[in-house]
């Protein structure tokens, strides 16, 4: 995930569950999540903060973002490791986020991809960065925490809705699907900017 592309720097595609799901898992999925939330909770440092944006509120504690900040500031550097743990614990946290918004009915694994796909790229800060950005990344992104917050709203309620289809047919609208998980890609998007600072490209108003 370190090669360059025309398109943002930071994608989110989850495999739609064409079949039919567990009912059961799916009725208690409220407590389900319990475990793993707790793992979550603990790599994080964090209280876990549910959000259908996906990973920023989800695992606002273990993200790097600070030293990353001043690392970029004076020395223009993104140290790897530093990358690979915050691409590590967005893609658990995503994952979670995916199993409590019924999108999936695995249960979240801590390592393995499973069908939440998440792709970040590693930047390279003295080409790509402008060292200064960082300080005011978080302010720009105002317009895009304000649109996300309304359409989490939307998105939740689509959540409910497929709670009560998937106990009734055991299938998860696609409309609804789709519309969820764009809500997640708009926020992973907008995290990769502000916090996670991989990217200096403005997040797409956008669900694709």
């Amino acid at each position: 995930m370190g090669t360059n592309s025309t398109t943002y720097p930071a994608n989110l595609a989850i495999d739609y569950p064409d079949r039919n799901l567990n009912r059961i898992t799916t009725a208690f999925r409220i407590l389900m999540i319990i475990p793993i939330a707790i793992i979550l909770a603990l790599l994080a440092g964090a209280t876990i903060g549910w959000g259908a944006e996906g990973t920023r509120y989800a695992a606002a504690g273990g993200i790097i973002v600070l030293p990353i900040m001043f690392m970029l500031l004076f020395r223009q550097k993104y140290p790897r490791w530093w990358f690979d743990w915050n691409l590590a614990l967005t893609k658990f946290s995503t994952r979670v986020s995916a199993y409590i918004l019924l999108l999936r009915d695995e249960y979240p694994s801590t390592d393995e991809e499973q069908s939440v796909h998440v792709d970040l790229i590693y930047p390279s800060a003295k080409d790509e960065m402008n060292r200064w950005l960082p300080l005011v990344k978080w302010i720009m992104a105002i317009p895009h925490y304000i649109i996300i917050y309304l359409l989490a709203i939307g998105a939740w309620v689509c959540v409910i809705i497929a709670w009560f289809a998937i106990l009734f047919t055991s299938r998860y609208p696609k409309s609804l699907f789709e519309f969820v998980v764009g809500v997640m890609r708009w926020g992973l998007r907008v995290e990769a900017y502000a916090f996670l600072l991989i990217t200096d490209r403005y997040p797409p108003f956008s669900l694709d």
